[in-house]
């Protein structure tokens, strides 16, 4: 279900997932302006393989024979950093998502992580009731120049994870 992205052909598959969901899911949240230029300058090619060249880990989220969605991960000293984690509208509500947050949630726990963070749009209000619903906490609003006029307008939602052994 979850297949590490390697190659520039993964990598050109992640820059399609992209611009098909974000145009779909950001244009009414932060406009089609902001979108393309966020597309261009951190979901292209080129800027998802700076990306991987930095610390940064993305996956397809694969089902049934196609690619659905994708995830991007961050190992920071003492928490992972859930990136990105896009799934195809036609493809939500099918636990997807639920499974991703669980392959994430594994993968902090794994590297001896205790915590997980992540930053969401603060008019993403369905993914933000979503992210409450799994035990995922608001701990501050974060605003982020991001170059180009625009600004990232966002709370840092962060999960505490229990770790065994």
């Amino acid at each position: 279900m979850f297949i590490r992205v390697d190659t520039e052909e993964q990598t050109e598959e992640v820059e399609k997932l992209a611009n098909e969901i974000w145009r779909e899911h950001y244009i009414p949240i932060i406009g089609e302006r902001q979108v393309e230029y966020m597309l261009k300058n951190f979901q292209s090619k080129k800027a998802i393989q700076e990306q991987l060249n930095n610390c940064y880990n993305y996956y397809l989220i694969y089902e049934e024979n196609k690619n659905i969605g994708y995830a991007a991960i961050q190992f920071r000293r003492d928490e992972l950093f859930l990136s990105k984690i896009y799934i195809k509208s036609s493809e939500r509500g099918k636990g997807y998502a639920k499974k991703t947050i669980q392959f994430i949630e594994e993968t902090a726990k794994n590297n001896n992580l205790k915590k997980i963070t992540l930053t969401v749009n603060k008019n993403n209000s369905n993914t933000i009731k979503v992210y409450e619903k799994i035990g995922f906490k608001i701990v501050e609003p974060i605003v982020m120049d991001i170059g180009g006029g625009f600004i990232m307008d966002d709370y840092l939602m962060e999960k505490e994870l229990q770790l065994f052994g």
